[in-house]
Order: C-alpha cells, then structure tokens, then sequence
C-alpha cells in the first residue's frame, strides 16, 4: 500500500501541474499564434489526461479478486499505461508533428513573443516542481540502480511514466523556448514550426519506449530476481522439502505476484505431511515477501522436471532466448 500511496502523490502532482500548464500555454499561443507553442498546450493536455487514466488505473487494479479474476485485476494498471502510451503517439506527437509542418509550409510571425517568454519560463518552474516530486518518489523505489536499469526492472509504470512525461515535457519547453527565440531572431517563422515537429518527435520517441516497457509488464513479465531466490531459500529451509526444482513467477500488478514452486519431497512424507509443509512455505513466503498473492507448489520428483524442462527448451530451439522451464 506505500508503494501504491506515494504513486498517487506523484500523479496528482503531476495531474495540478500540467492542468495549470495546459491552460497557461493554450491562453499564450491564442494571443501569439506561435506554432510550438500550441503544440505544447496540446502535450500538456495529453498529459492530464493520462494522470486521469492512470489514476483510472489504479483504481481498478485495486480491486479485490472475484469469480471471473481469481488471481486479482492488477494488469489493468499496466493496460491504462499502455493506453497512455498510445495517447503520447497518437495525440502529443501526432497533432505537434502536423502544426509543425502545417506552420512551416505557411509561415506566420509570431505576435507578442514576450507572452511567450514569460509563459514558458511560468511553465518550466511549474514542470520543474512536479519533476522534483516524481524523481523523489522515483529515487524511493530504485535503490542503487542506475535509472535506465531502475525504469527497465520497475514493477509499477505509474511512478516512471509520469517521470518521463515530467523529463520530455521540460525538454520540450526548452525546444519550443529555441524555436520561439530563433524565429524572432533571425526573423524566420519557419523555425516555430521546426521547433513544433521537434517536439513532436520527441514525443514520439518516447511514447515507443514507455509502450515497449508497459507491454512486457502486460504480458507477465517475472517477478524481480531476488524474490525468486527468496522464494526458493525459504522453500528449500523446509524439513520436509528433499529438493527445489525451480520457481517460476509472474508480476500482475505492482503489489502481486504469482509463484509455482516445483519442488522434491522426502519420499516418507503423508499427505498430510506435504499440506502442513505447503501452509509454512507459504505463510514464510508471505510474511518475508508479502507482494507474493498468490503460490502454488507442485510436488515433482528432480528426474521428471529435468525431463520436462529438457522437453521444453528443445521446443523453443531457434529463439532468441530459451524460455524458462515449464511446470506441467
């Protein structure tokens, strides 16, 4: 729940800050006219709308298990954030690349290009401070890791989407600050349209990335490798266990994960036996690694998952990367 709670301060920052901005640009490039301008409103209205929908998300994700979701509702978050990378595509970078080019093959002299200086340096304070906001609760979750390496392992896209947006929104301002100053200097309206198609493509390149991240997430991506190794220290700790095979994991949603756990029992065991041991690998799982929903254990002799895991990887020869054993 901390982790889901500091999520929500990051979006609502993030919510305020762009909704001020939005307006602030949209007033300035009426009066102006200015092209990277009003392609700045339009990112910044994109980027409300995506807190709407990952605020959207959350909140679905939360809810409880039932009969048609057994395992819980967690991947919709990681549907709204792939939605909010397509919206990025779509919408920011769409409709900026257009104005860009629309502005450049009929170029207009920007008017009052002070309200455009004062504008953007009121934007780049307000952005600054929702950026502080998101790389604290960003900082919070990464530990040691580089940022790259944090975003790419990151379980909960809420926190590194509204990062990102938060990163390329201030790189746009600066390249709308550039088009708008070279376009008055130089006395070459072109470059407002430049500077919009720049935006654009900024964008662009960043809405490929976060859908690539949000896709695996959405696809079952595995839990984080310690948590398999914590999964399998307390399993193999067990009196009763002889051997652990192996674990295989799936993240379905920031705070909830599914495990099957293959593993060798001593061969005296009773049925009982093996149920009370399940019950204290899973209450030892659940108190050191509580994001674990959800466990299965599947007792299996070492010969006969070495033979299915043989099985399966001869199956999947000639891909890229061998797919982890199966539990069958």
């Amino acid at each position: 729940m901390a982790s889901q709670s500091g999520s929500n301060t990051v979006i609502y920052a993030a919510l305020l800050g762009n909704l001020l901005i939005a307006v602030t640009k949209f007033v300035a490039a009426f009066f102006t006219g200015s092209s990277a301008m009003l392609s700045e409103g339009v990112h910044s209205l994109v980027d409300t709308g995506n807190e709407l929908l990952l605020l959207h998300g959350l909140r679905r994700a939360a809810r409880p298990a039932d009969r048609t979701h057994p395992l819980g509702h967690g991947r919709e978050l990681y549907f709204w954030s792939f939605i909010v990378a397509v919206l990025i595509f779509a919408l920011g970078s769409g409709v900026s690349i257009y104005e860009g080019i629309r502005h450049v093959l009929d170029p207009e002299p920007i008017e009052n290009p002070l309200i455009n200086y004062v504008v953007l340096g009121l934007c780049i304070v307000f952005e600054t401070g929702s950026f502080i906001v998101a790389l604290r609760g960003f900082n919070a979750t990464r530990g040691n890791l580089g940022y790259l390496a944090a975003i790419r392992l990151s379980k909960d896209p809420t926190i590194f989407t509204v990062l990102i947006e938060d990163s390329v929104a201030l790189l746009g301002l600066l390249i709308a600050l550039a088009g708008v100053t070279l376009a008055q200097v130089l006395e070459l309206p072109q470059l407002d349209g430049l500077a919009s198609i720049g935006i654009g493509l900024v964008l662009g390149g960043t809405a490929v990335f976060l859908a690539r991240e949000s896709k695996n997430l959405l696809l079952g991506e595995r839990a984080l490798p310690e948590v398999e190794a914590a999964i399998t220290r307390i399993a193999a700790a067990d009196p009763a266990i002889a051997r652990v095979n192996g674990v295989i994991t799936s993240q379905i949603g920031p705070l909830s994960i599914v495990a099957a756990l293959s593993a060798e029992f001593h061969g005296a065991l009773t049925t009982s036996d093996i149920e009370a041991c399940i019950e204290r690998i899973e209450a030892a799982v659940q108190r050191e690694r509580p994001e674990v929903t959800t466990l299965f254990v599947k007792p299996q002799s070492h010969g006969v998952f070495t033979a299915r895991a043989v099985a399966g990887l001869a199956n999947v020869a000639g891909r890229d990367s061998p797919a982890q054993p199966r539990l069958i």
